[in-house]
Order: C-alpha cells, then structure tokens, then sequence
C-alpha cells in the first residue's frame, strides 16, 4: 500500500499496562527502553503499529516481543493524545491493559527492552513520556472493576 497526503498526519502507538497480584501486593509490568528517546528510562511495553494488524494484535505482539509475556486477555483503556506526549513526533498512543496470573507471568527483556521486571504499583521508578497518567488512570480502573 501506497499513501500520499497533503499535510502531515500522526504516529499510532499501542502501550501495554499489565497487572499482577504477588501475594497481596499489586504490581505492574514496566519495561526498561533500550534506545532514545527516555534510554534506560522504565515505561510500559509497547510501540507502532504495523499497517497490517488491528489495535489489539499491536498490543499482543508488542507485549510478546517485549517481554515474552503471552495469554495476557487486553482490554483497550484509552487514547492519549497530548501535544508533545513524545518528542519524536506527534504521536497518539492507544493504551490496553490486563491481568496475568502469577503462575504465567515470567518475563524477559526482549527487542527493543534491555530488561522486563514486575514492579510494586505504589513504588514504581519514574516513567517516561506520560505514562504515569496512563498507569493512574489504569490502576483507577481496575480498582473500579475488582
């Protein structure tokens, strides 16, 4: 497929917010990024989606790159979209979010990730872009659902 437009148009991201409980602590699954921009920061799996594939099978196979994490059922949360979320370019991340079992939860960095790790939900290392908004506003939610 071939496209031409007339002015610019913007990036379409996936971002991956996964929840597990170990015991009675929640945690969520951050991956350390492997290049710029944020290199060596912690964010959430995730990256662009290929032309080919849905929203959901980004999600799925940025995930299972990632951090080698399959199985894992998503479910879309929201769209962010802010200016200058991400200094490459404008760029509108679609974020989706689950729950592993503990039992099928261990990962690896992988791809673009120098490191996949669980991380306590309350103590997590400062995030890059905006995705400590996201993982607000995705605890929120599953708080809400549980």
């Amino acid at each position: 497929m071939s496209y031409t437009y007339d002015y610019p148009r913007p990036c379409v991201t996936v971002d991956i917010v996964v929840f597990r409980k170990n015991g009675t602590i929640p945690e969520v699954l951050l991956i350390q990024r492997k290049f710029q921009p944020y290199k060596d920061s912690w964010a959430f799996p995730g990256g662009f989606i290929e032309m080919d594939e849905s929203l959901l099978e980004a999600a799925e196979r940025e995930l299972a790159e990632e951090t080698g994490l399959t199985g894992v059922s998503l479910q879309q949360l929201h769209a962010f979209g802010d200016l200058h979320r991400d200094p490459r370019a404008r760029v509108i991340s679609v974020v989706h979010y689950g729950i592993a079992e503990l039992n099928k939860s261990e990962v690896r960095g992988s791809d673009d990730a120098k490191q996949a790790a669980w991380f306590p939900v309350e103590s997590t290392p400062q995030l890059a872009f905006d995705h400590e908004k996201i993982l607000e506003m995705a605890w929120d939610r599953l708080k809400v659902e549980s």
